[in-house]
């Protein structure tokens, strides 16, 4: 009898270990975009993230990670507790009240000290989003396809004359409007303020009217890099960072032309609603902090939003390329890049969306 009593005892106390053991073991799960881009994450903040701390990252992906988020909490149904979004979605997003504000003060200073406040870029902080990188839409193209000439402006990608072969766009928009500009001759520092006209609308329609024929339309990141692979396109656009990877890590003769690229952020940002509000705090201020972000650029070339990440990039995880010239905000790529403006999408973006849908249709 007492050796049953003791056994009882036995499996009492290890069911009440486990249960204490479920109870300490924290989760949170992290919504992103995919491909390179969410192994550079899982790398650089996941891991040492759960490593710092005991809160496990479930990692999962999205198309677009504003679309499903917004959804889960318009149906008080939140599944996930960070999020990474672009700048339009998240101020627009934090507007309509689904987010979660993020007191910049939780975010840890730069190592000499220096306010997160003044230590993020300009528009890397607002009420509801922290950034954690600079990304660019730009061109690319498969050097296989052009031996001679080789395209190197965002007006030679408009031009299938000189370089011909089919194009890939992006099934949007946003950045495929301010594209099209670019490659008619409008200079980046113009684009908004023609594109707000009715008569800059209509000069982008055209331009891409004269593509139309050639275009194939991806709607995922991973999409462009796949057509371009396939041959099914010898010219496309594409996120920086998806080219880099593929020339660099699957020897891919991919080349991203700078000239005319359409670069933002990416931030972070927590739902409404998220179930696991505190350790999803604590996720955005430990992957923002100066060392994760320089970290996440071994991984991709996409810039961190802080300026002491910036030194502290090196080399890529295969130990001889150096990432400083791959990124959007190198200087040398800068020459005619846009700035995509969030307010401009705040303010246009349902009725440029509702003429590009119809001009697809037709």
């Amino acid at each position: 009898m007492g050796e049953d009593l003791m056994k009882t005892a036995l499996v009492l106390s290890s069911a009440l270990t486990a249960v204490a053991f479920a109870a300490s073991a924290e989760e949170i799960t992290v919504m992103s975009w995919g491909g390179a881009y969410t192994v550079s994450q899982v790398e650089a903040f996941h891991k040492p993230f759960t490593a710092a701390t005991g809160i496990n990252v479930i990692s999962v992906d999205a198309d677009n990670p504003a679309t499903p988020l917004k959804a889960m909490v318009e149906a008080n149904n939140v599944s996930v507790d960070v999020a990474d979004v672009n700048t339009s979605d998240a101020v627009r997003l934090c507007d309509e009240g689904q987010l979660e504000e993020i007191d910049p003060a939780s975010l840890p200073p730069a190592p000499d000290g220096t306010p997160a406040t003044e230590d993020f870029l300009p528009g890397a902080l607002s009420d509801c989003a922290v950034g954690n990188i600079v990304y660019s839409m730009v061109v690319a193209y498969d050097a296989s396809k052009f031996p001679d000439d080789k395209p190197a402006t965002i007006g030679d990608f408009f031009d299938t004359a000189k370089f011909p072969g089919k194009r890939a766009m992006w099934k949007s928009a946003k950045t495929t409007l301010e594209m099209a500009l670019m490659g008619d001759g409008v200079p980046a520092a113009e684009v908004y303020d023609v594109l707000g006209t009715p008569e800059g609308v209509e000069r982008a329609f055209a331009k891409l009217d004269s593509v139309k024929g050639q275009i194939v339309w991806w709607e995922a990141g991973a999409q462009p890099v796949q057509l371009l692979a396939d041959g099914e396109v010898a010219m496309t656009t594409a996120y920086n960072g998806r080219i880099f990877a593929a020339a660099v890590t699957e020897n891919k003769p991919f080349v991203a032309i700078w000239d005319g690229q359409v670069y933002e952020y990416d931030l972070f940002v927590i739902p409404k609603g998220a179930a696991n509000l505190e350790a999803a705090k604590k996720f955005v201020a430990f992957a923002t902090g100066t060392q994760p972000l320089a970290d996440q650029a071994k991984w991709i070339s996409y810039g961190p939003a802080r300026k002491s990440s910036g030194p502290l990039v090196g080399l890529f995880q295969d130990g001889k390329t150096e990432m400083a010239p791959h990124m959007p905000t190198a200087a040398a790529n800068l020459t005619n890049a846009l700035p995509s403006s969030y307010e401009f999408w705040v303010d246009h973006e349902a009725e440029l969306a509702e003429r590009f849908n119809a001009w697809l249709a037709n």
